[in-house]
C-alpha cells in the first residue's frame, strides 16, 4: 500500500535530506517546502519564542510502506536529529 511520508526538519538539514532522498533508488520523487512550526516553546530560541513560530522545511513523499520504513531507519545517521515524521495512507494517486 502507498503511504504519504511527511518529514519535518530544521532548515540546516535541508541539503543533507535532499542528498539522502536523491540517493535512494526507491524514492522516485518528492516535494519540499518551507513551513512555520507553532507549539511548545521549550526548544525554541528567544527570537522564535517572541515571534511564536519556528522555521522548518517539510518533505512529502508518496512511497510503499516498506520503503518508508527504510527511509525512516536511515534518518538519524544519514541526515541528523530533530526530525519529525508521520505517515498517512494514500487511497488514490493520479495525474491530469
Amino acid at each position: 500500500m502507498k503511504t504519504l511520508l511527511v518529514l519535518n526538519i530544521p532548515p540546516a538539514l535541508e541539503d543533507d535530506m535532499v542528498d539522502y532522498l536523491l540517493e535512494m533508488e526507491e524514492v522516485s520523487g518528492f516535494t519540499s517546502f518551507v513551513v512555520q512550526g507553532h507549539g511548545e516553546g521549550e526548544q525554541l530560541t528567544v527570537t522564535e519564542q517572541v515571534s511564536g513560530r519556528r522555521k522548518r522545511v517539510q518533505f512529502e513523499i508518496i512511497i510503499d510502506e516498506e520503503i518508508a520504513a527504510r527511509v525512516i531507519a536511515g534518518l538519524s545517521t544519514r541526515v541528523g536529529k530533530d526530525i519529525a515524521y508521520w505517515q498517512l495512507p494514500v487511497s488514490g494517486i493520479g495525474h491530469t
